[in-house]
Order: C-alpha cells, then structure tokens, then sequence
C-alpha cells in the first residue's frame, strides 16, 4: 500500500518525499507548467486597467478562474460589488492569500522603454497589481492542487481585494470580520528586487474637503461672493505652515481636485484631496485632527462652508519574524529572475529613463538577505495590508517584477508589468507564496510560533477600530 501511494504521488507531478513533505522543486514544477495560463490573465488586467472600485472585468476573470479550478466563491462581499473570497477545502489550518487587481489613473503607458500614452485608457497598472492578482491566485490554485493530491486536511482562502490604491478595500473586509477564523496571511507585491517584507508601511489617512461658496461676477459683484476656492487656498496655506511643527516622519500630500469653472466667475464650489502618513497610526490619526481643524478655519475665515469625507485610512504593518524567515527560505528555493538578452536590453532603456546611467540588470536575479525587523523611518508607503497584519499573523514578499531601480507609480512601471519582466517576476511570487502555504499546512509548529510572536507584538489590551470609522466603502472615491 505504501509503494502504491509513493507511486500515485511520484506520477501525480507532487511528490512527497519520505519524510511527507512536499519536494518544493515538483511543486515549482507544476506552477511552471501552468505558468501560461495567469500570464496571459494579468495581461488581459493590465490591458483593463480598472481603477479602484471599478475592477468589474478583473475581479470576474479571477472568480472565473477560480471556480473552474474547484473553489467556491462568494461575491460581494463586506459591501464591495468587486470583492471576493474563494475557498478550497474545509477545517483548519486556514491559509488566506491576498489579491489585489485595481489600476492607478492617469498613468497610461504602453509596454514600450520610452513613455507613450495607450490609445483609449486613463489609467495604468504603475503598482503592477495585475500581477499581483494573477500570481496569486496561481499560488492558491497550485496549493489546492497539492492539497488533492495529498490528502491534506484544511482550507486555503483567496481574498479578492479591490482598491488598495486609496479606497482602503481590505479594512472593510477586515472590519466585517472576514478573516477572524484565519490562521496566517500571505500576501506579495510588484517591485524592482526580490526580497521579504520586514519593514513596517506608513499608517494613512485620506479625505476630500468640499467647501461651498456664493458665486457672483467676479469684476462686476465680487462682494457679493464668496469664494470656495479661496477656502482651498487657505486651508493649503496654513496646512503648508504646520509641516514645521509635525514629527519628522510625518507625511502631507494633497491636490486639489476642483477649483471652479472661470476665472470670472467666484467659485461656488471647490475640493481638495488629502492624505496623511505617518510610521504610527497614532501620529496620524493626531495630525488628521488638526488638518480637519484648519479646513474649519478656512471655511470661517472666508464665510463658505465645509464638508470633509473621510475616504480612506489603514494601519502600518505589523511585522512576523517567524513567517519571514519560512517566506524568505521559499523565495531562495524559488529564485530570482534571469533575463534573456532582449530582456536585459528592454531593462537598461528603462533604467536610462530613470538614472540617465542604468543599474545592472543583473540584480533581479538575485535575493535580498533576510534582515527581521527593518527599522521604517518616514519613507515608503502605505497599504491597507497593515489592517490585515493586526488582525492575522501576516507576510509578503516583493519580487522583481519592474527593471532594478524602477519607481512604483510611474510610466515605467506599467511598461516593465506588460512584458516577460513582468510575468518572470509574478511568477517567483506564485512559487514563493505557494511553497510557504505548504509550509504552513505540513509544520503546525510554525503556525503556532507565528502566533505567539503576533500575540506578543500586538499586545493584550490591542482593540481594532478602523481609522476610517464605520463608512460604508468609499466605492465612488475616484469620481
């Protein structure tokens, strides 16, 4: 019976070894096998290029997916018309993957080395999210795969999460509990290098301030109006004035999204848009405050009045060593990416589009060592990762999806993720992602350690409260 099963498994293309661990280069195997068919699903999003909460035809091509390969799927859910959650299997441990698919506006590109605005799109892939979708659920469906093979008890959950950029997806997802149950979550990232994510984000902020005025000529009754874009104007002027008196780490960005029709008309109506970062949710949340304090200002000093929508807002990540070192140990078994010789020519005119002098190809084939707990002194971004991390023990990865040195958000980004650069990166993801999920279901050991240190980092007395209170989603937050 035991050289009968030995036998089933060797032929199945998922072998155990003798110990009933899974070979990692077999399940490598298979993801490379398969590799095609999400290639060419990422590149149908990166061709959709759907913004924030609009992501109809990407989130349905993953559900497609996902559901000709055995997992359920429920649609809509915490409210969100493009969020979904697929499950394969029953019981514990519960594996949670992340994916997200949404697009940046205003960073059209076609995949060429120099900028060149697509024809007929808006928007672009400049965080490589198209990626990050179809990697993942590769990984989740090679995980299922094994998990048939095998025999193995559990569940592996696939999170369809929208609007990362901005609209905050996952911490409603988070604040209807829909990742109580959950045992670990994995997640990864487009980027310019292969390397665990052990550096905490920043904690954000975001909200449109609308100020209302009096329109009137504004050379032939300009006292009889009232202008709301001045009220933009100052609120900017004395937000500017209290960067002085913020902790150093502090990050405002804002621009302003309306600011009338004519210049001989006194705006009526004007909005501006903010954001604010912070390493501590705290300091953001303190900073917020007297933002929303000036924009109260502002609207007395110039007689309009205010309205501020809260639109987005997310915790900085809460780092697990425990998963990091299992994640990165995959990463090294998956490997880096290696170009051909068009590749690194495609790299090298990028690279000189960003330095002038382009770095060396050469480093996207290889892995960042492990560093626990990278210190996070004001820079980077943010990610709506950072609520799922306090609410689950939770780790990524970033692979070199973009030629080294590319910036995310920019036109070489979205030209970098519509290539092979693109599809060899996403697919050290899959791998990476799927060879720690095994990971996780064959070493309940590991699972447990990675509680215990969340437990301990988290802190007893630790109660979540979303920072962007009980708003149902902004899902017009990119009008």
């Amino acid at each position: 019976m035991k050289r009968f099963l030995c036998l089933l498994l060797l032929t199945s293309g998922l072998a155990l070894v003798t110990h009933g661990q899974t070979s990692k280069p077999e399940l490598f195997s298979r993801i490379d096998a398969q590799k095609k068919v999400y290639e060419d699903i990422a590149l149908k999003i990166w061709d959709y290029a759907e913004v924030g909460y609009r992501e109809t035809r990407s989130s349905a091509l993953l559900q497609q997916q996902l559901k000709s390969e055995g997992f359920s799927v429920q649609t809509g859910v915490a409210a969100i018309p493009t969020a979904f959650i697929a499950t394969y299997g029953s019981g514990s441990p519960i594996i949670g993957i992340l994916a997200e698919f949404d697009a940046l506006p205003g960073v059209s590109q076609e995949a060429v080395p120099e900028k060149k605005e697509r024809a007929g799109s808006a928007a672009g892939h400049a965080c490589g999210h198209h990626l990050f979708g179809a990697a993942s659920i590769q990984a989740a469906i090679a995980v299922k795969d094994w998990m048939k093979t095998t025999g193995q008890k559990g569940t592996v959950r696939l999170y369809g999460t929208p609007a990362e950029e901005g609209g905050a997806g996952k911490v409603y997802m988070v604040r209807d509990g829909l990742f109580k149950d959950v045992d670990v979550v994995l997640h990864w990232h487009a980027g310019d290098r292969n390397q665990i994510t052990m550096a905490s984000s920043l904690a954000n902020k975001s909200g449109k301030f609308r100020f209302y005025g009096v329109a009137s000529h504004a050379a032939g009754s300009p006292e009889r109006g009232r202008s709301a874009l001045d009220a933009v104007e100052a609120m900017d002027h004395m937000v500017n004035m209290m960067r002085e008196h913020v902790p150093d780490s502090t990050r405002i960005h804002y621009v302003i999204t309306r600011g009338g029709e004519a210049p001989n008309v006194v705006p009526a109506f004007a909005e501006v848009y903010y954001y604010v970062r912070s390493p501590s949710r705290e300091i953001v949340q303190d900073v917020w405050d007297r933002v929303e304090k000036a924009a109260t200002g502002a609207a007395m000093g110039t007689g309009t009045t205010m309205k501020v929508e809260i639109t987005g807002g997310v915790y900085e990540l809460l780092i697990n060593d425990v998963l990091g070192r299992a994640m990165h140990a995959n990463l090294t078994a998956a490997g880096g990416v290696n170009y051909t010789p068009e590749e690194r020519e495609f790299a090298l005119k990028i690279g000189r589009t960003v330095y002038g002098k382009a770095p060396a190809p050469e480093t996207a084939a290889l892995i960042a060592p492990y560093v626990p707990n990278q210190p996070r002194e004001g820079g980077g971004g943010s990610t709506d990762v950072g609520d799922v991390s306090w609410a689950v023990p939770t780790v990524g990865v970033r692979t070199a999806t973009w030629a080294p040195g590319t910036p995310a958000h920019s036109w070489q980004a979205v030209a970098c993720g519509g290539t092979t650069l693109g599809l060899k990166g996403m697919n050290v993801a899959a791998k990476t992602i799927a060879g720690t999920a095994v990971d996780l279901f064959t070493k309940p050991d590991l699972i447990a350690k990675a509680k215990a240190e969340f437990k301990q980092k988290r802190g007893e007395e630790f109660k979540y409260a979303a920072l962007l209170g009980d708003r149902p989603p902004a899902l017009n937050y990119r009008d």
